[in-house]
């Protein structure tokens, strides 16, 4: 009677403690499972949206797309500034050659007339010291040397001045030994008349001062007087060609 009686206590007691360590597990799992169905009990499962995935993927292919767009839109408009500069730099370089030509062209023109206001200055200056040494020339006369005077005189004379003496040297000469005429010139101003110098003559105005003596003057005494001398080139040479007094 007492061991039956053993038996089953020890069997409730089994039964008790299986019990509870069932209800300890059953806790502990829905402890650990924070969702879903009980034990037992088959959920239905959540539909799956594959739209906003999709959408999610297309905005970069759209963005893409559109990128690519862009670019290729933007493409000729980022080559326009590429075609432009070399235009530009062909612009520049051409704008500089055409300057630096017309500097070259300047200067060279300038040279030139430097030269050409050169050379008709030195052309003057040669007409005005021809027509001063024949004034000198006929104003300076000596008893002893009289006949290498006039042949100075008639060495830089041609033309009409050169007529007047030819024939007479000898009268000339004569006179001036028998009056022991003794004349010393000197050129006080000589220039070129307006309008009248060409490339081969020029009419030059001078003005000298020649000291007479003579027998019947022996004391010096100063003559001033003023002639316009024609220089002509003859044959390359600066000759005088007319002699006049003018008042």
């Amino acid at each position: 009677m007492s061991s039956s009686t053993d038996e089953r206590a020890t069997d409730s007691a089994e039964q008790a403690t299986e019990q509870t360590a069932a209800a300890k597990d059953r806790s502990r799992r829905r402890a650990v499972r924070h969702a879903g169905p009980p034990v037992g009990e088959t959920a239905a499962p959540k539909p799956v949206v594959l739209a906003k995935q999709a959408d999610a993927k297309a905005e970069p292919e759209s963005e893409k797309v559109s990128t690519t767009k862009a670019a290729s839109q933007d493409a000729p408009a980022l080559g326009a500034p590429k075609q432009r500069r070399p235009l530009k730099s062909l612009l520049a370089w051409g704008v500089t050659a055409v300057v630096i030509v017309a500097l070259v062209v300047a200067a060279v023109m300038l040279l030139l007339d430097r030269q050409s206001a050169r050379e008709r200055d030195d052309r003057r200056q040669a007409f005005v010291d021809t027509a001063r040494q024949t004034v000198l020339n006929l104003t300076t006369i000596h008893p002893g040397t009289a006949k290498e005077d006039v042949d100075r005189i008639i060495a830089g004379a041609s033309g009409q001045f050169l007529e007047e003496f030819q024939g007479r040297e000898d009268p000339f000469v004569g006179v001036v030994q028998d009056a022991n005429v003794t004349t010393e010139g000197q050129v006080i101003e000589a220039g070129v008349e307006n309008g009248s110098e060409t490339s081969i003559s020029a009419n030059v105005l001078v003005a000298a001062r020649t000291m007479v003596s003579s027998k019947e003057q022996p004391e010096p005494s100063p003559r001033d007087f003023r002639m316009r001398v024609t220089v002509s080139d003859v044959d390359g040479k600066l000759t005088a060609s007319k002699v006049e007094f003018v008042p």
